[in-house]
């Protein structure tokens, strides 16, 4: 599943995301309040994970705002806050599940494959288009023109970026954090690499290119 983790305690949010990521999904990680709402708006997610007490803005007023928004991605919070109370009102506010920290790894797991089985998550999109590709995210298959393209599994996770944000640029340190897991400048040109075998791979045996490069800012494709 694409899941995202808002979580600002550094420790447990790498936790979290490393562990889901071991099982096999795709993490993104936000530390803010604000970002990880802006972040759940645009972006496509099967769960997302909140933490109730986050800076820029709390994880209540982060769901109630998402749920005004017509989002309804489901919502697990994660969070000291244990009371009765507590539990309510993050379940009014458009929760759809509630754990209390401190917390064991195999029940968060659990909590996550159960939210991700119920109907409302059948709606979510199994193929990605952009022009004539095509990328299947259940068979891990991709094509254009009809034309099978053999990606391997780092440049798949690239392309699926950017096709889960088509229309939005996405800068170097985006894709670094999202695809590689690294969150600082490590003076590298992984990126730009990796898009170069991608384009030659998705564009260069085609009439018409769909990755493309905005100048001083990042990639992203744009194509209907």
């Amino acid at each position: 599943m694409k899941i995202l983790v808002i979580e600002d305690d550094k420790k447990t949010g790498g936790y979290i995301a490393d562990g889901l990521r071991e099982e096999g999904h795709c993490v993104d990680l936000i530390a803010n309040g604000a970002e990880g709402l802006v972040q759940a708006s645009v972006g496509t997610y099967d769960v997302l994970i909140v933490d109730r007490m986050l800076p820029g803005i709390d994880g209540v007023s982060l769901v109630k705002t998402l749920r005004g928004a017509k989002n309804r991605t489901p919502v697990l919070f994660l969070t000291s806050l244990g009371g009765v109370d507590d539990r309510i009102e993050g379940l009014n506010a458009g929760g759809d599940d509630y754990l209390v920290k401190p917390f064991a790894f195999g029940e968060l797991s659990a909590r996550i494959a159960a939210l991700g089985r119920r109907p409302q998550m059948q709606d979510a999109p199994t193929v990605l288009k952009a022009a004539d590709l095509e990328m299947n995210l259940l068979t891990r298959k991709v094509t254009r023109a009809g034309q099978p393209i053999d990606l391997l599994p780092r440049e798949f996770a690239l392309l699926e970026h950017l096709l889960r944000r088509k229309g939005r640029v996405q800068t170097r340190t985006m894709l670094m954090e999202a695809v590689w897991d690294i969150h600082f400048d490590p003076m590298t040109n992984v990126v730009d690499t990796h898009i170069s075998r991608l384009r030659r791979k998705v564009d260069k045996p085609f009439e018409t290119e769909i990755i493309e490069t905005v100048r001083g800012s990042g990639y992203r494709i744009d194509a209907e």
